[in-house]
């Protein structure tokens, strides 16, 4: 039980009344404060969550003319953060309610670019091969194989899966910026006051990394929790070339690709080891999604490395859910 009374007494916020809000595959958990100084939310961040990394970020990009929420007040020892409430209206909630998708992709594509374009800040962990690499097995190797197989893949599969995530980031590893690693709806709030690049907020941006920008664009027009339809991708894609026109179009489709499987395959296993390890089983529902995508991006040359990898160890007929432990 996590007591957050003299925080939020410490700063005005004592007597405000407390909404939760739905949690999400995190530990983190948000609460709506009304009643208090101004809107606000109080971010309860228990080990192994660290509020600190989402402080320092918000700060730096506040300051770099973003739509992120202020920090209002911090106890980083305790976990605890207030911040500043945006409302209600993520993007994800007005897509579900029947909004147009169009202006909210392309309103996100162009905040997206914009949050490419500044200067990241010092210290941001490396988003690279390595990296990218020892995430998915993380998540495909540690839990989805076992669960599929039945047993622990050998050394060889684990050496030959780095190896192919290694050649197929290979050719896109010049590229690095900020990464926010989960730009997708259910992070983004429509803050309808707001014009330009600042008409989207921007949540949950704790994980950034220095990568390719590529990874945030898939992330955002293929996304893992929802179907994106084809014209919306398009529009979207369109939006942030158009705001980056210094970019190579062919070799940036090229990183969507090579980035898109990569992500595709971890995250198609997050969802087993959401259900294993953490007893959250309703994410599985997003498996075939993810499967399907991943067998999309691998119909491109870019990918042609990690498509090998699967064609060694994994026939077709198991890129799937496996069987509910």
């Amino acid at each position: 039980m996590r007591y957050p009374d003299p925080f939020l007494a410490a700063h005005g916020f004592g007597a405000a009344e407390r909404h939760p809000l739905p949690a999400d595959a995190s530990f983190r958990r948000y609460v709506r404060l009304v009643g208090g100084p101004r809107p606000a939310l109080l971010m309860d961040a228990p080990p192994p969550e660290d509020v600190r990394p989402f402080a320092a970020l918000a700060r730096h990009l506040l300051a770099a003319g973003l739509s992120v929420p202020e920090i209002l007040a911090e106890d980083a020892g305790a976990g605890f953060l207030l911040i500043e409430d945006f409302g209600e209206a993520t993007h994800a909630g007005l897509l579900d309610a029947g909004a147009d998708p169009v202006p909210l992709y392309t309103e996100a594509a162009e905040a997206l670019a914009a949050l490419h374009a500044a200067a990241p800040p010092p210290g941001l962990p490396a988003w690279d091969a390595a990296a990218m690499s020892r995430a998915t097995a993380a998540t495909f190797l540690d839990w989805w194989w076992p669960a599929a197989f039945g047993r622990d893949p050998a050394e060889s599969v684990r050496q030959d899966l780095d190896a192919a995530i290694h050649a197929m980031l290979a050719p896109f590893s010049e590229a690095r910026g900020f990464v926010h690693r989960d730009y997708f709806p259910a992070n983004l709030m429509r803050l309808e006051s707001r014009e330009g690049a600042r008409r989207t907020g921007i949540l949950d941006f704790q994980d950034a990394a220095l990568g390719h920008p590529a990874y945030d664009v898939i992330s955002l027009v293929e996304d893992a929790r929802r179907d994106v339809a084809p014209a919306t991708r398009r529009a979207a894609l369109a939006a942030y070339l158009a705001a980056r026109p210094g970019l190579d179009r062919g070799a940036f489709l090229g990183a969507m690709a090579a980035c898109g499987a990569q992500r595709h395959l971890r995250v198609a296993a997050l969802w087993v080891r959401l259900e294993r390890r953490d007893g959250k089983p309703q994410y599985l529902r997003h498996g075939p999604r993810c499967w399907a995508l991943l067998a999309r991006s691998l119909s491109q040359p870019a990918c042609a490395p990690l498509h090998d990898f699967l064609d060694r160890h994994v026939p077709e007929e198991m890129r799937r859910n496996p069987a509910p432990g």
